[in-house]
């Protein structure tokens, strides 16, 4: 049915959601939003689903944005990186408005759209030996589509320690930037994920679904005009000299001019 993930139900209503382009260290591509926009509208409106399980196959969780999907980005116009921008905020707004509880399973490392991804569940476990960043900056570039959510998740103080650096932490440090909520060793993970799975099966699903909503009207708001400045943020740093030098930079194998050593 999809090209970049998979979904697999268990018997009890809880799915696994595969991140599934091991090939490219599951690197977010067009095709791949487009199939996790349409995955969520249809675990979204399973009545018989309990709880999904975010996962990833091969030995990273997600690596960022796919390398051709953002060469298609330095080379396109201002209105094709609208419209695209436009489809990844979509795809992370309908998994953190998902019906369901979503609970994530990283269990390699997760840069840049992988730690939106982290983000928009419900409650992260990771394993203890991943490594994550949001490293955007690093091109010339920022965290914007994503940057809601994760402002969401780690608070505006526990953000700015990460947000703009671009550096590497791993999952101890994602504990206490409240990204995590539980680090464990990778042969414990998926113990880790059935005890925060487990207990929705003993709750009525109507009334988890009303609760999360609940608690995403009490939180920070992520709505359209949010989204829309987010978009127009990405578009305006696209169109900048520094992202033109070092995503020209990125591909071209070569230091940008303002790494310093």
């Amino acid at each position: 049915m999809y090209d970049t993930i998979s979904i697999e139900r268990d018997a009890r209503g809880v799915a696994t959601l595969w991140l599934d382009r091991e090939d490219k260290h599951n690197a977010m591509s067009g095709q791949m939003i487009a199939d996790l926009t349409d995955a969520a509208q249809v675990l979204g409106h399973d009545p018989d689903l309990r709880a999904v399980v975010l996962a990833a196959k091969g030995k990273t969780f997600c690596a960022g944005g796919d390398l051709g999907w953002m060469r298609d980005q330095f080379e396109a116009d201002t209105e094709t990186r609208r419209r695209e921008a436009r489809k990844l905020a979509e795809m992370l707004q309908a998994l953190n408005t998902l019906p369901k509880p979503l609970i994530g399973r990283v269990h390699g490392n997760a840069f840049g759209g992988g730690v939106g991804l982290m983000s928009v569940c419900d409650v992260v476990v990771a394993a203890d030996h991943v490594a994550m960043a949001l490293t955007e900056t690093r091109l010339g570039l920022i965290p914007a589509t994503i940057g809601p959510y994760v402002v969401a998740r780690m608070g505006e103080a526990k953000a700015r320690q990460v947000f703009m650096s671009g550096r590497r932490f791993d999952a101890t440090e994602a504990m206490a930037l409240n990204l995590v909520a539980r680090a464990v060793p990778v042969a414990e993970l998926d113990d880790a994920v059935e005890a925060e799975v487990a207990p929705y099966l003993s709750c009525a699903p109507e009334a988890v679904a009303q609760a999360k909503a609940l608690t995403r009207w009490l939180g920070p708001v992520i709505d359209d005009t949010v989204i829309d400045h987010t978009i127009d943020a990405l578009v305006y740093c696209w169109a900048g000299e520094e992202a033109q030098h070092g995503i020209g930079a990125f591909f071209a194998k070569e230091k940008p001019r303002w790494v310093k050593e």
